[in-house]
């Protein structure tokens, strides 16, 4: 069984220095255009009570290209420029949803640096990208092959905080599903970085803390350098080249272990952590961070789902840590410096595995239910439960510690 896809394949690459500056020059215009898009959307809306469309916005970027001060729009390519005005379509229809909050500007300094070209801003034949505006090819590092008879429909252009080029390409790809019977729960932590049903745990690595003289020589190098001297953007770069190797091996690492469970199991059951308020806490938001929660998800949501695979959100107030496994009593208090407990019926728990091992059980009963085993926190806008409701308490015949 197969399930076509569209997939990004990322590569980097190695721009010559006209190439560099004809990219830069595009950066700088796909800022430029995006804020003052956002600019005009903005004070349409502020003092006419107007909404901008796409279609006018692009009709202004065709005003703008005709003035003296913003000529130079017309030296780079027009397709990114059209690209960022669309991907600004999509920032509003996301805010208007509710689904994210107001556009902010980019900024020179701070935003991703990238450009998107579609299909008639680029020419991909016999191996080779050549994008518009320039008249070679770009020396690109091709780790991987491409889906055989791939074309790309659009190519991404960025540059990192380390200086690293990179071209991402989007093709048609086919993904094989291959059958899988197993079953597992996950409990996330930072002891160790995943416990699962089965009493395995893995190991956290703790990228950030395996680099710690590098990162700290970077660090001290960057802070005596003089605000705004060329020697300062040289220690950044330094800095911001640990933090490239750190995240690398951070992503790799996510990669494969996503990869494998995706591979061993047909049912997937994680809890709903708010990794955004968790990092409020001062004391571990840095570890928090380093484990890579939320990024962990991401994978897992779109591998499960290229791979037919079930994978089940509980809620998070479902107390997975503080219910036995295995007579279901309920316990009164569970600090985070108990890591190991033994229930009244004789039975004796390590913290994580028996949180995993819940996690478990409460998905399979999603499943078989369509809803949690036990009320859940009420939905702000509609003010009712998101998953089933119950008649009765479903906790109220557990025993509690």
């Amino acid at each position: 069984m197969t399930r076509a896809v569209k997939r990004a394949f990322r590569f980097r690459f190695y721009p010559t220095d006209a190439q560099a500056a004809e990219l830069a020059r595009t950066f700088g215009c796909v800022r430029l255009v995006y804020n003052l898009a956002l600019a005009a959307r903005t004070e349409a809306w502020t003092l006419r009570q107007e909404r901008v469309n796409y279609n006018a916005t692009s009709a202004m970027l065709t005003t703008w290209k005709k003035t003296d001060d913003l000529a130079f729009l017309n030296e780079v390519s027009s397709v990114p420029l059209q690209q960022t005005l669309r991907h600004l379509q999509v920032a509003f229809t996301n805010f208007f949803a509710k689904r994210a909050r107001y556009p902010s500007f980019k900024s020179k300094k701070k935003s991703r640096r990238s450009a998107e070209y579609t299909t008639s801003g680029f020419r991909y034949r016999d191996g080779q990208l050549t994008l518009a505006k320039m008249t070679e090819p770009l020396d690109i590092v091709w780790s991987r092959p491409l889906p055989e008879g791939a074309r790309p429909s659009t190519v991404t252009v960025s540059q990192d905080a380390a200086g690293r080029w990179f071209v991402s390409l989007l093709c048609d790809d086919v993904i094989e599903q291959a059958p899988a019977s197993g079953m597992v729960g996950v409990d996330a932590g930072l002891d160790s970085l995943l416990t699962l049903s089965s009493g395995e745990k893995i190991v956290n690595p703790r990228y950030e803390r395996r680099d710690p003289v590098a990162l700290a020589r970077a660090q001290r190098e960057l802070a005596r350098k003089a605000q705004g001297s060329h020697n300062r953007a040289k220690a950044r770069l330094k800095v911001a080249r640990v933090h490239a190797r750190i995240t690398d091996r951070r992503r790799d690492h996510l990669h494969k272990l996503t990869t494998r469970l995706v591979r061993e199991n047909q049912t997937i059951v994680i809890e709903d952590l708010t990794v955004r308020n968790m990092v409020k806490n001062h004391r571990l938001a840095r570890a928090i961070s380093d484990a890579a929660w939320r990024q962990f998800r991401t994978l897992l949501e779109y591998k499960a789902d290229w791979h037919g695979r079930d994978l089940v959100v509980v809620d998070r107030w479902f107390p997975s840590s503080k219910l036995c496994s295995a007579c279901g009593a309920l316990a009164e208090r569970m600090p985070l410096n108990v890591r190991s407990w033994t229930c009244r019926c004789g039975q004796t728990h390590d913290r994580d595995v028996n949180a995993a091992r819940n996690i478990l059980a409460e998905g399979l009963s999603v499943i078989a239910c369509g809803g949690g085993v036990r009320p859940q926190r009420t939905d702000v806008r509609t003010g009712r439960s998101s998953t089933k409701q119950e008649t009765q308490r479903a906790t109220a015949g557990i025993p509690r510690l």
